[in-house]
């Protein structure tokens, strides 16, 4: 089992997360909150009402629960590369672009047992446009920290309710993560034209960044599905009997256009945030690594 990959993958997590959560807070009020109608407008107002602090809501559990989330999902698809390769007999070939597509949607399954509750939480608190710093008029925050918004959802909603919106989780996660690997590998096999030479750091980040804009244009029409169930009921009435009628009502109020609202921050996004994730993992890994490596990776060439 390749355990350097579990602990290189949780720490690239981590480091993804913190680069990326502004934008995330964005995105997910696009996605939620109607009053909001584009990208600047909704950080213009965030910022307003809320200071730089509305841009990092709900971000101390994620920090725990995504580098929890990535380890699964980089020590997953590691593993699962192995394996096939022994299952085939030939643990010291390439592994197929199948092989590579399998092994991340895999890992992107595997994680989401963890990540639901963690999830559940981030968009909950990212959603609470309330500020603490306005006055006693008007309306207060809902939950008070990351802690007790997730000791809420159990008391309100039993613990079913922190994997609201897990099947969208899963159906986003697994097609995504096959797609984010797979293009990862291309890219980065693209770039070293078939030689056996050490991908250049430079292509580390570019293939990085080009892999997360991938997995999330596949991602963002069920990530829109998903924070909207999540969000079902915590702010006013419940609106949706389950996951297809939430699709059904949405297509029918907003269109089918709206599957796609936020694909334009989720790429923006998911290039610098992939960028230093795989350059985190990819050193982290070379570092920890002091056996001979049967599973394809790009080393980093520093020169």
């Amino acid at each position: 089992m390749h355990i350097v990959d579990f602990l290189s993958g949780s720490v690239a997590g981590a480091c993804g997360v913190a680069v990326g959560f502004p934008l995330d807070t964005v995105k997910v009020r696009i996605q939620t909150q109607k009053q909001f109608t584009g990208v600047y407008q909704c950080a213009v107002e965030t910022l307003s009402k809320e200071g730089v602090h509305g841009f990092f809501k709900g971000m101390s559990l994620p920090l725990t629960t995504v580098s929890l989330t990535s380890s699964v999902v980089f020590g997953t698809y590691r593993n699962c590369l192995q394996c096939m390769k022994q299952a085939r007999g030939a643990d010291w070939s390439p592994n197929t672009k199948l092989e590579v597509f399998l092994a991340g949607m895999a890992g992107g399954v595997a994680q989401t047992s963890v990540m639901s509750p963690g999830d559940i939480v981030k968009v909950r608190l990212q959603c609470q446009t309330e500020s603490m710093r306005e006055g006693a008029r008007t309306l207060r925050p809902k939950y008070h920290g990351a802690v007790h918004c997730l000791l809420s959802i159990v008391k309100d909603e039993g613990f079913r309710g922190l994997y609201r919106g897990a099947l969208p989780l899963v159906l986003r996660d697994g097609p995504s993560y096959a797609t984010y690997f797979l293009t990862y590998a291309t890219v980065s096999e693209w770039m070293l034209g078939g030689s056996n030479k050490k991908l250049h750091w430079s292509g580390v980040l570019l293939a990085g960044g080009v892999a997360g804009m991938a997995g999330w244009t596949v991602a963002t029409p069920m990530d829109v599905i998903k924070a909207r169930l999540q969000m079902d009921g915590a702010r006013g009435p419940k609106q949706y009997k389950g996951f297809f009628h939430c699709i059904v009502e949405t297509v029918r109020v907003e269109g089918a256009a709206v599957f796609f609202r936020s694909l334009g921050i989720n790429c923006l996004r998911a290039f610098p945030v992939n960028m230093v994730v795989f350059l985190t993992y990819e050193v982290l890994s070379g570092f920890l690594r002091t056996g001979p490596e049967s599973v394809d990776s790009p080393n980093i060439e520093w020169e």
